[in-house]
């Protein structure tokens, strides 16, 4: 199925190359002073580098090698399907992010909004979209609200490690820490928590994640053909618990503050109308992979660095039990607890600037302006990249080794470090994915060491960074 994919993708390319060839050929200005690089082929333009890079671990390279061939502020190549200026460096971080909905926006490829159909029926900007969900989340993601999420957590991640991990001698890590996040986000944000139920929609979220980001040719087989399939899926499983959720509203048993889908259900837009069921189900579709996704990846890879790095589990280990020996028996985590977790917080940091799970953002130029003496046109879209600025020695010397200490004091130079983007579109669960990483490290380490079972596993990122073998470890557990 994967070479029938590869040969439809291939002939799809040879159809179209000559003719848009000499369309983008025709359009360009001669006068413009564009960013220096290639474009490669049309449609496809280096999109296969741009992956293959991220198949083999390094998705670093491809920004390296342009930023040292032709700039090491912003180079011009063609992705997805359209023509790409990426933005590199602390730099191009502080520009991008303090421009968004000044001389940027979001953008997001197509594939996107066909598998999220109702994000484009009334048409409106991104910008628009961007302020709308702000404002149906202002209770939900900060500190302060999230102080009474952090016991349910801990329930939650207690029945997991019980489930998935007590008793015993082997796991492989990524699906499990998949399942734990996906709880989590379908507890919180919909107040579902039943296992078989939430198992319900593992497997179709996987295969929409896997073809969220993919050239959208929709054919049997195809990854975006899948994704469609799911997305379609869990829409109808949504609307079915949104239909429930008003009858429960209306008759008292569920409360307007209970999670992020009550809040939707009740809260209106400026003229008063409330978002019908399909948009605020494609929402909590897009919340729900947010809220899971990538925390899953940095789950996965602290336990992948615990297990190299001996010296940093010790230290993890004592600041997690000197916590656990507080606690009285069945006595849940609290605020005070998470704030005493200040080492364990430096290695996530450190994990996330190595493995960001978010691999880089999507802008569009909403006008002509100028950038480091390169014209920047308007519709011409843009990427800024996690590693340009995270594997980089002028930002964090000796990027490739793993040091928690960098986060101490002040931590990195602004916008250096940017695991969850930055500026108005910085990601709005920052905290909530604080709070669920450092519980899953209470957890674990309290119960288990562990070692790999694939010493020298691959890593790769498609398009977040996983081992290839979902990392399987052997577990050895503390003595009582």
């Amino acid at each position: 199925m994967e070479f029938l994919y590869i040969s439809l993708l291939t002939l799809f390319v040879l159809l179209v190359s000559i003719s848009l060839h000499f369309f983008y050929k025709s359009k360009s200005d001669p006068g413009v002073k564009l960013p220096p690089g290639k474009t490669g082929w049309p449609v496809v333009g280096e999109s296969l580098e741009f992956l293959s890079t991220g198949w083999k671990g390094e998705p670093e390279k491809f920004i390296f090698d342009r930023m040292s061939k032709y700039s090491p502020q912003v180079f011009k190549t063609s992705l997805l399907g359209e023509k790409f200026l990426v933005f590199c460096g602390a730099a191009g971080n502080k520009f991008l992010f303090s421009n968004e909905n000044k001389l940027v926006q979001a953008w997001w490829p197509s594939s996107v909004d066909k598998i999220f159909p109702s994000s484009n029926q009334n048409q409106s900007s991104s910008k628009e979209e961007a302020i709308k969900m702000r404002r149906m989340l202002p209770n939900f993601f900060k500190p302060e609200a999230l102080r009474g999420y952090i016991g349910i957590m801990d329930q939650i991640t207690e029945r997991h490690f019980a489930s998935g991990w007590d008793n015993k001698d082997e796991v492989v890590v990524f699906p499990l820490a998949k399942r734990f996040t996906f709880w989590l986000a379908c507890r919180l944000f919909v107040s579902v928590e039943d296992p078989n139920h939430v198992d319900k929609f593992a497997d179709p979220f996987d295969l929409l994640a896997s073809g969220l980001i993919s050239i959208p040719i929709d054919l049997p087989g195809t990854p975006f053909r899948r994704a469609i399939k799911a997305s379609n899926y869990i829409r109808k499983e949504l609307i079915l618990i949104i239909k429930q959720r008003k009858i429960d509203l209306a008759e008292g048993k569920a409360t307007p503050t209970q999670d992020i889908l009550s809040h939707m259900l009740l809260t209106s837009d400026e003229d008063g109308k409330f978002m019908n069921e399909l948009d605020i189900a494609d929402k909590i579709l897009g919340l729900l992979i947010g809220g899971h996704d990538t925390a899953s990846s940095a789950c996965t890879f602290i336990v992948k660095y615990l297990a190299e790095l001996p010296e940093v589990y010790d230290k993890v280990y004592n600041e997690q039990m000197a916590i656990a020996k507080t606690k009285a028996p069945g006595e849940l985590l609290n605020w005070d607890d998470i704030q005493k977790m200040k080492y364990s917080w430096n290695v996530a940091c450190e994990v996330l600037r190595l493995a960001p799970p978010l691999q880089g953002g999507f802008r569009e130029a909403i006008s002509d302006f100028m950038y480091s003496g390169f014209s920047i046109p308007q519709g011409w879209k843009i990427y800024w990249s996690a590693n340009s600025t995270h594997r980089n020695a002028e930002f964090f010397p000796e990027p490739l080794k793993f040091n928690p200490s960098r986060f101490e004091g002040s931590g990195p130079a602004p916008y250096t470090f940017v695991p969850f983007g930055g500026g108005p579109r910085m990601c709005p669960g920052k905290e909530y994915a604080r709070l669920e990483i450092l519980v899953f490290m209470y957890h674990v380490v309290k119960r288990f060491k562990w070692e790999k079972m694939i010493p020298e596993e691959k890593i790769i990122v498609n398009p977040m960074p996983i081992p290839e073998k979902g990392l399987p470890v052997r577990l050895y557990p503390h003595k009582a």
